[in-house]
């Protein structure tokens, strides 16, 4: 898919609208006390504030001509304090509502990882893991202080413009008109470069998203980058990502710009005929020299929170990229869940039903077509085939990765469908070929199935797949610290540390898919002893190329051209001379 390309942008699939910012309230509402209470200061500090005009005004008309000079230390006093107020409340509420965006970051993170964690392989086939993280990391952290200092400085500003257009109408209306001149300009302003502002911040962070996904991918690949002396072409091709990156950036800073100097120079332009008026008014006695200072003042306080709605209006538009991208995961559907009334499957015995199952990834190309098995519990079932026959899918399939097109699986008489996946996949083992290690210490590793378990559990489930021995022969044992995806550990010590892990979990039905394809003959050899005793009991499905890894299992099922193309065991395959005898003939010529 196109999508699944870091040089490709992405798609919004669900557009913006009021909608997004109503669910966006839901986060909000949950500290709705702690941003009263930011609320109540702003309004005691804005009021605060604008009670030092019109104590100027008082001083410069009647107290300074009357000389009065104790009544003029007073209101010198009364000035000192409304400053001291206003600042000491909005400093408390912006502590409050930096507490506010924190919890606020830490509830849409976690919502997200939630839900991540829901969704089905499908959605991390198709789109690059760096795509995926930005969302979490860095797009969250954008929109945080829009949803928590945002919301309340949008109320704010508009209070304070009433506020402020009460105490001009109250002390001068012919010059508050000059003052509320320049709004239609503002409006017409704000309206001609909204969309293209909106658009152009929806180019960075979809550019922005693209150079996260290729950086992501080539740390990943920097072993591979560097066997194939790729570094300066990966240099190149982050360097055009960058650039993009950087043009789209400047192209949306130019029309975020706009706004601020567009609303400086109107209200320059205001203050400037308030002086111009007031001098010619002056002289006529309409009005007085405090008059002019105050609304002077005023008309600077009245288009502050012009501009301050202004850099809101700006950071709203810059964000709202973010907030679709946001909302596009969080309704990314989880197609593989419990569905209403899904039971507990219970403990399972282990007899399994493929029933006329037929299933694809895309719509119009079927991987596997009718195909219907019986498994008895505690038999071993290999499943060996051509690469991309549909091997992998089955054990899939039978785990609910995903689910089936049409037909239905059962284990014990029930469908899968219909039970909880806790239920079922906690009694599952699944081992893959890519045996990925997480960074912790190695005693962590192969706990991770059986969170409870003790150390002789670790050690003796270690003791039976062959990886004690290596395992005490590291600095410190089963206590040594390993890196994400266990990159100082062989292949084949990472798929043994995967063996402890499954065994240890203790599963009713197991699945190895090409467990053994990186240990080496002598350690496989001796491992056998081991699988063995692991496959004792259970049902287990086994994929492998190495086919002399499962000759001993009940029965060996050929996948090929959707289907099932033979079954039996290695010498009844070996007898029938077919596509199995072809198959393993040509790995032991």
């Amino acid at each position: 898919m196109a999508r699944n390309r870091y040089d490709v942008d992405e798609t919004l699939e669900t557009p913006f609208d009021f909608k997004h910012l109503k669910r966006s309230f839901v986060y909000m509402k949950k500290y709705r006390g702690k941003m009263i209470i930011a609320f109540i200061l702003s309004i005691f500090a804005a009021v605060s504030g604008l009670l030092g005009p019109v104590i100027t005004k008082h001083a410069l008309d009647v107290t300074v001509p009357a000389g009065d000079i104790p009544e003029l230390i007073l209101l010198a006093g009364a000035l000192t304090l409304s400053a001291v107020v206003s600042i000491s409340f909005s400093n408390i509420r912006g502590r409050i509502m930096t507490v506010v965006g924190q919890d606020i970051i830490f509830d849409i993170r976690t919502d997200l990882f939630e839900h991540l964690q829901k969704l089905p392989f499908q959605y991390y086939d198709d789109r690059p893991h760096g795509k995926i993280l930005i969302r979490v990391v860095n797009y969250v952290n954008s929109v945080s202080d829009m949803l928590s200092n945002g919301v309340i400085n949008v109320i704010l500003e508009f209070l304070n413009m009433i506020f402020i257009m009460l105490f001009m109408f109250l002390m001068d209306v012919r010059l508050s008109l000059v003052v509320l001149s320049g709004l239609p300009i503002f409006i017409l302003v704000m309206f001609t470069i909204k969309t293209r502002q909106r658009k152009a911040w929806q180019d960075v962070s979809n550019k922005s998203s693209n150079m996260n996904a290729y950086l992501q991918e080539s740390i990943v690949g920097a072993r591979i980058t560097q066997i194939f002396t790729r570094e300066e072409v990966n240099e190149g091709i982050f360097d055009r990502l960058s650039d993009k990156h950087r043009k789209s950036w400047m192209h949306a800073v130019t029309y975020s710009n706009l706004v601020w100097p567009a609303t400086d120079n109107i209200s320059t332009c205001v203050r400037a005929a308030i002086f111009f008026i007031g001098l010619l008014m002056m002289p006529n006695g309409a009005v007085s020299l405090g008059t002019v200072s105050a609304m002077t003042s005023y008309a600077s306080s009245f288009w502050q929170p012009i501009m301050n709605l202004s850099n809101l209006f700006n950071n709203f538009i810059n964000n709202i990229a973010y907030l679709e991208r946001i909302f596009e995961t969080l309704d990314e559907p989880v197609t593989i869940d419990d569905k209403p009334g899904a039971t507990d499957i219970g403990d399972i015995t282990g007899n399994i039903s493929f029933e006329d199952v037929t299933f694809s990834y895309e719509e119009g190309k079927t991987v596997l077509e009718h195909l219907s098995f019986d498994v008895k519990a505690g038999e071993s079932i290999a499943l060996v085939g051509p690469t991309g026959a549909g091997k992998s899918t089955i054990v899939s399939l039978l785990s609910r990765f995903y689910d089936v097109t049409d037909g239905r699986i059962t284990i014990d008489g029930k469908d899968i469908s219909g039970v909880t996946l806790h239920s079922l996949r906690s009694q599952m083992g699944i081992m893959l070929q890519d045996s990925f290690i997480f960074s912790g210490n190695i005693a962590d590793n192969i706990r991770y199935g059986k969170l409870d378990a003790n150390y002789d559990e670790i050690v003796a489930a270690s003791k039976v797949v062959c990886a004690d021995e290596f395992i005490k022969e590291m600095p410190d044992g089963y206590e040594t610290e390993v890196n994400e995806r266990g990159s100082k550990l062989s292949g084949g010590q990472k798929q043994l540390i995967s063996f402890a892990r499954t065994l240890l979990s203790d599963p009713k039905i197991l699945v190895l898919d090409e467990a053994t394809s990186s240990i080496d003959a002598r350690t496989e050899r001796l491992l056998q002893q081991g699988l063995n005793k692991l496959l004792k009991g259970r049902t287990s499905f086994i994929i492998a190329h190495r086919l002399s890894t499962i000759k001993n299992c009940d029965r060996i099922m050929y996948i090929d051209n959707k289907g099932i193309t033979e079954c039996g065991s290695h010498d009844e395959l070996m007898a029938k001379k077919g596509d199995y005898y072809k198959l393993y003939t040509s790995q032991h010529l």
